[in-house]
């Protein structure tokens, strides 16, 4: 039987057929069946992590804490130099200058990006706003969201830094930033079910030597990765903890 391999449906449209590619050279490497599931949003990725449908999975941090907390997941390897970091932008007319000078109120568009969605009330917070006191309108993509700015249907919008800084010139030039995080030691992992445990030092190795092969160097090229690289436990549990103290 295949595994079932997914990865957090955050990532650039992109980067899906780089993503093909990826699945294919790790059943090569590994000479294990994996099936590459994807899903359009968080709601279909979480309700397959509930019916136990997950064996390996590319998990922003949110989920990645969660799974390795809550469900016993392994992390493998992290993408090397790929620390998750969010943006908080508005329209460059919209006459808001800074964070302390929305008002209560504010609209916000947002995805059901978890880990994005936190940093970004976060990062509000010295505004003195918070759920109770803003509109938050959800929008499926970061696209759909840069065009609530643009439309004049949000007041400011939360953005993972990567993906907003991959819009087109066209669209940043109408936007402003008015605030970047910068916590650096958040990222994606590698994970996998504690179920697949006799796998894993063979999943492992594969992620370690994809950028050693040309094609797999390609391959992560192509899903904007340089290479992956190993994780200590310790890594893993600091980051568990910086996202519970987050949330707290």
């Amino acid at each position: 039987m295949s595994l079932i391999f997914t990865v957090s449906p955050d990532f650039n449209t992109k980067y899906l057929p780089g993503w093909f590619v990826v699945n294919t050279l790790l059943q090569r490497l590994t000479g294990l069946g994996i099936h590459l599931e994807t899903f359009d949003d968080f709601d279909g990725l979480h309700d397959s992590i509930r019916q136990d449908q997950v064996d390996l999975i590319y998990a922003n941090p949110f989920d990645a804490a969660r799974l390795v907390r809550d469900h016993g997941f392994v992390a493998l390897a992290r993408p090397h130099g790929r620390p998750d970091e969010a943006v908080v932008a508005t329209h460059s007319g919209s006459g808001i200058t800074s964070v302390e000078s929305l008002q209560p109120g504010t609209r916000i568009a947002s995805t059901d990006n978890p880990d994005v969605h936190m940093m970004g009330m976060i990062m509000i917070e010295p505004a003195d706003l918070d759920t109770t006191n803003v509109t938050i309108e959800q929008r499926p993509n970061y696209v759909l969201v840069a065009k609530s700015l643009l439309d004049g249907n949000a007041d400011v919008g939360f953005f993972l830094a990567e993906t907003f800084d991959e819009l087109s010139e066209t669209i940043r030039r109408q936007l402003q930033v008015l605030v970047r995080s910068q916590i650096f030691v958040i990222s994606h992992f590698f994970l996998a079910h504690p179920r697949v445990a006799e796998k894993m030092s063979l999943v492992r190795s594969a992620l370690l030597a994809l950028a050693q092969d040309p094609r797999g160097q390609m391959a992560l090229d192509d899903v904007g990765i340089a290479y992956f690289e190993p994780v200590e436990q310790e890594e893993v549990e600091f980051m568990i903890d910086l996202m519970v103290a987050l949330t707290a």
